[in-house]
């Protein structure tokens, strides 16, 4: 296996991954980006939706626990959707690290993120060591 290692544009860092490997983690941010993408857009309907209805639910129930639920599931979905959006961000920044050539590189040792994690988690940048100091 060829690891062609090249010289970063932004911080002088290299990419122990060939253009080659970068292209495959691409295609998997992409992939990744595109469900995420989708299900933004059927979250914020969603959202839409629950906020019409309850305008309307209000006009016709008064019940508080009708209104706790209704709040409830209206904040299920905001979160859901705030999660997806900050995970199209960390997709986003990935695909910018392959750019860069900075990509599969532990921002805390410095060294090289395993091709496995990189395929499980391609937004991440942090190594398995890493991730383990952590907690």
């Amino acid at each position: 296996m060829e690891t062609k290692q090249l010289k970063s544009k932004a911080n002088d860092r290299i990419t122990p991954y060939s253009d080659q490997e970068l292209e495959f983690f691409r295609q998997i941010i992409l992939s990744k980006l595109n469900e995420a993408s989708q299900e933004l857009e059927a979250l914020k309907g969603a959202l839409r939706e629950e906020i019409d209805n309850t305008s309307t639910k209000v006009t016709y129930s008064s019940h508080m626990a009708d209104v706790g639920t209704d709040t409830r599931e209206r904040d299920k979905i905001y979160i859901l959707y705030n999660r997806t959006r900050k995970f199209i961000n960390y997709l986003n920044r990935a695909l910018e690290r392959i750019e860069n050539k900075t990509y599969g590189i532990c921002k805390v040792t410095g060294k090289k993120i395993s091709k496995g994690r990189l395929e499980a988690v391609p937004h991440t940048q942090l190594s398995i060591e890493a991730k383990r100091r952590q907690r």
